[in-house]
């Protein structure tokens, strides 16, 4: 089993670098680590980045997973090349564009890209928003899958996460003690689903709501409340139509042993105790 430890990065690509670096320090409140020519790399906790920008078609989207040693990675690409997934072996010029000592990708079943990577680089320096939304750190992804029961089979079977709840049939899954690091939401193509920064508090979650309808930023979901996880959260739009979370309060599994997969219903309640209604974020709901 491929042992997963932390979700480390995302990578982005777009057509307009200049557009991405704005939104992302100016709305998202993300520091700059680096800028390169081609690609922007940011911080949002100790990481040395969280996300990256790079320039490249929007349509490639990359999540990077940490595991434990050299000796987890390479038994991690025997045991996908087994289940005939095809690997990627990066050089060593590519692991220093991701501020790792070494990495693997492939694509998942649903075709969304993953690299895991082994040693990525913490920064001794304290984290310096550029905007004050509160941030407290890079916390989950949702991606799109074309067959949730197939892919979560491939994340719990082949990897090590653990479901925590479904909501019908998508699945929210964790690889620590946090409530989900993963979830799958059923697409006809692959793709980021969204992207989640924790902030501070639900004045964090409040202050960003009224910060980003003045500036006309489209709000796709919330404010509202997870009845899953617990969280107070806050969906919205950026570059090339990749939907953010800013999120608080989420909860932790405290007993792997006991603890037990819960069954929601796919209606709108699932999604928000509160009543806000996902709209477009989720299909169907």
């Amino acid at each position: 089993m491929i042992e997963l430890k932390d979700l480390t990065y995302v990578r982005l690509g777009t057509r307009d670098l200049g557009t991405a670096e704005s939104f992302a320090t100016g709305v998202l409140g993300l520091e700059i680590r680096e800028r390169h020519r081609n690609a922007l790399y940011l911080r949002s906790d100790q990481r040395a980045h969280s996300l990256c920008y790079f320039e490249g078609p929007p349509e490639e989207q990359i999540i990077g997973f940490e595991v434990e040693s050299a000796a987890a990675l390479n038994a991690a690409a025997a045991a996908l090349e087994n289940l005939q997934h095809k690997v990627h072996r990066g050089s060593a010029s590519e692991a220093e564009q991701r501020y790792v000592s070494e990495f693997i990708s492939f694509r998942d079943p649903t075709g969304n890209q993953i690299e895991l990577v082994i040693r990525p680089q913490l920064s001794a320096k304290r984290h310096f928003p550029s905007r004050d939304a509160g941030i407290t750190g890079f916390n989950h992804v949702g991606m799109n899958s074309t067959d949730p029961v197939r892919d979560e089979a491939f994340w719990t079977q082949v990897c090590n996460a653990r479901v925590s709840d479904r909501i019908g049939d998508i699945p929210l899954m964790r690889i620590n003690a946090i409530h989900h690091t993963l979830a799958l939401v059923q697409s006809s193509k692959p793709g980021i689903q969204h992207i989640n920064h924790q902030v501070a508090e639900i004045d964090d979650v409040m202050r960003s709501y009224y910060f980003l309808k003045e500036r006309n930023v489209p709000i796709v979901f919330g404010p509202g409340r997870h009845p899953t996880s617990g969280a107070r959260f806050l969906y919205f739009k950026g570059p090339d139509g990749v939907i953010f979370e800013y999120s608080c309060g989420v909860g932790e599994i405290a007993n792997e042993a006991t603890h037990r997969p819960r069954q929601f219903t796919r209606e709108p309640l699932s999604f928000c105790m509160w009543g806000a209604t996902p709209g477009g974020l989720i299909p169907g709901v």
